[in-house]
């Protein structure tokens, strides 16, 4: 379970930081400013936006219900892997802008951490 927390943890780091920055490598003199000012972003910019808040907002409970798992020693490594390939596929789909397939990714990240809860139960 351990692997699954840091890949997480390194899709975080990508999502929230790197995929940003790259579509603003344009605005480097705003990205090492205060960004007091508002910029001008890709329609693509914004769905990685989006995405990452997304995946702040699941992050949390996959990481307590990864945590609970291993101290509970219960195996949900199988339902963690799915997740982590549910949210890979969410940031693509988002960013790519195919609505339909990224709302099925969605729900199977959701479904996945349900699953992982009732594991626990």
């Amino acid at each position: 379970m351990t692997i699954y927390i840091i890949y997480a943890l390194l899709l975080t780091i990508t999502q929230v930081w790197i995929v940003p920055m790259a579509f603003n490598a344009n605005n480097f003199s705003w990205l090492t400013s205060n960004r007091d000012e508002p910029i001008n972003s890709s329609v693509m910019a914004g769905r990685a936006s989006r995405a990452s808040t997304n995946l702040q907002e699941s992050l949390p409970a996959f990481l307590a219900l990864a945590l609970l798992s291993m101290q509970l020693d219960i195996d949900v490594t199988g339902l963690a892997c799915w997740w982590l390939a549910f949210r890979v596929g969410h940031v693509i789909t988002y960013i790519a802008g195919i609505a339909l397939l990224r709302t099925l990714t969605w729900f199977g990240s959701i479904i996945s951490l349900i699953m992982m809860a009732l594991a626990l139960i």
